[in-house]
């Protein structure tokens, strides 16, 4: 910490430092911001393990109209069309910036961008960067970038604990490091915290990552949306490495096979075979899983000796588990990988809170609906951190005259909710197994111990899938598989949570007694 709390009065505080982070801080200069990470700038984000690339109609025989409409299409009839189509018409112009920042995309041998395919996109308008290490190559380039931007104070190996809040509106951020709490005054907030993976025991998401940006907004009174939307990657290598390793969809771009133990193909029939969209490869993978089989991603026939080369970072890790991808299939398993949900925010990233904005996978733009479009998340956090940033700099800038709270919230641990929470809130659900986990969740919940956070967002999803008493995108139900005629958003505060929640608990049920 460069400065102390008193000379960072009134400045802009964002939380995360992943791309959304990252960007809204260096947009946001000249004007001096206040940047948050948990780890050492660089490290520990959701952004760093992304392998897949960046969605942008950058081709000849592409557009963003051909974008929108594969969006929509895969977002199940939940997308905010105009929002998507914001993010589409704004999506080649970032690639354009992030470059300019510095980051290296891969490039064919002319020097243009090399564009891949991956599920559910009707051209290759992927872009990649070092093959299948994009995320860790934009937060090298923006990373650096912060570094050498002088308006910008990192707070690195802090973790924000509770937003300030006056008269209703956002009035500083309670930060921690090493036991001890400082208060920032501020009136403007960008919360960029990533998912909610490390809910869950299989999940490619750092472990860390279990909604904290969700719990600080929940608790100073935000609105969260269509949080029920849970991403399920079909292929996260089937390893007891946690996170899981991630083998990129653009495996299968390239004509990777999902097959069982006896090499038969089971998707080979279904619309997009291995190109489906996620939602319906995640569920062929665990219905093969259920059926008591293995799966495997065979990539032998398509690129054999070229899958180092073209994939180094999988190459790696498979070969750390005693796999040789170019001659051996690779097992595979779904695993947590994407939240669809989040704050619910409007074109500009504000939420319902005055002061408070979001970007990145903790905001819910309407971009995603009911099942994100594989490699438009990192466009999303890179096109909405710009327009994040130019809200909060239009913003007055305050800081409160009272003397701001710095009591000490216990810190956050997800390790007693995880079961619960792989268990009701997975690829298949039901009404009865989610009531019983909301009954085991919300003593959880409405305690002052390390469990409520956590627990506190798990009981918020628990109640939206509750709710959602249909099969739609990523979220499926067993009791009510059919799909809902009418299409809509969900939308929760924690307390409405807490009060609905009251009503299933129940000491007796089988989730209370094993949590």
């Amino acid at each position: 910490m460069t400065a102390g709390a008193h000379d960072l009065r009134g400045r802009p505080v964002i939380v995360g430092a992943g791309v959304a982070g990252l960007l809204t801080a260096l947009l946001l200069a000249p004007e001096p911001v206040v940047l948050i990470s948990r780890a050492p700038l660089g490290g520990d984000s959701s952004s760093m393990l992304a392998q897949g690339g960046m969605a942008a109609s950058l081709g000849g025989d592409d557009s963003p109209d051909l974008h929108l409409a594969d969006t929509l299409a895969a977002g199940d009839g939940l997308c905010d069309e105009e929002a998507v189509r914001r993010v589409v018409e704004a999506a080649p112009r970032t690639i354009e910036n992030l470059q300019r920042l510095g980051v290296l995309f891969d490039c064919g041998p002319d020097g243009s961008l090399r564009l891949g395919l991956e599920a559910a996109h009707s051209r290759q308008r992927i872009v990649h960067a070092a093959g299948d290490a994009t995320g860790r190559e934009l937060v090298r380039a923006l990373a650096a970038a912060v570094r050498r931007t002088p308006s910008i104070t990192v707070l690195e190996g802090m973790e924000a604990r509770r937003l300030l809040i006056e008269d209703g509106a956002v009035a500083g951020v309670l930060v921690v490091a090493d036991n001890s709490a400082v208060a920032l005054s501020t009136a403007r907030v960008v919360l960029a915290t990533g998912g909610i993976g490390g809910l869950y025991g299989d999940t490619t998401n750092p472990l860390g990552s279990f909604g904290q940006g969700l719990a600080l907004a929940a608790r100073a009174g935000a609105e969260l949306a269509d949080l029920e939307f849970v991403q399920f990657h079909p292929t996260a290598l089937d390893s007891p490495r946690r996170p899981m390793p991630l083998v990129s969809e653009a495996v299968r771009g390239e004509g990777a096979w999902l097959v069982d133990e006896h090499g038969r193909r089971f998707l080979a029939d279904t619309p997009g075979a291995e190109l489906a969209p996620r939602d319906v490869v995640a569920r062929a993978v665990w219905q093969q899983l259920a059926a008591g089989h293995r799966v495997f991603l065979d990539a032998r026939q398509c690129l054999g000796q070229r899958f180092t080369d073209r994939f180094p970072t999988i190459a790696s890790l498979c070969l750390e588990a005693g796999i040789d991808p170019a001659t051996q299939p690779i097992p595979v398993r779904p695993a947590v990988h994407y939240h669809m949900g989040g704050i619910a925010v409007d074109a500009d990233g504000r939420s319902s809170v005055p002061g408070l904005w979001a970007c990145g996978e903790v905001a819910r733009t309407g971009l995603h609906g009911a099942n994100r479009l594989a490699s438009n998340s990192l466009t999303e956090g890179a096109v909405c951190a710009e327009w994040a940033a130019r809200s909060v700099a239009a913003a007055p800038a305050r800081a409160s005259s009272r003397l701001l709270p710095t009591a000490l919230p216990p810190r956050p641990d997800a390790s007693a909710i995880r079961p619960i929470v792989s268990r009701a809130l997975g690829i298949v659900r039901d009404g009865e197994t989610l009531r019983e986990a909301a009954a085991a969740l919300l003593p959880f919940a409405e305690s002052d111990n390390a469990a409520s956070d956590p627990a506190a967002v798990a009981l918020m999803m628990t109640l939206a899938a509750l709710r959602r008493e249909e099969s739609r995108g990523a979220h499926c139900r067993a009791d009510f598989p059919q799909r809902d005629a009418q299409a809509r958003s969900s939308r929760l505060t924690l307390n409405e949570t807490l009060e609905t929640a009251a009503g299933f608990a129940d000491t007796s049920s089988p989730l209370a007694r094993r949590a």
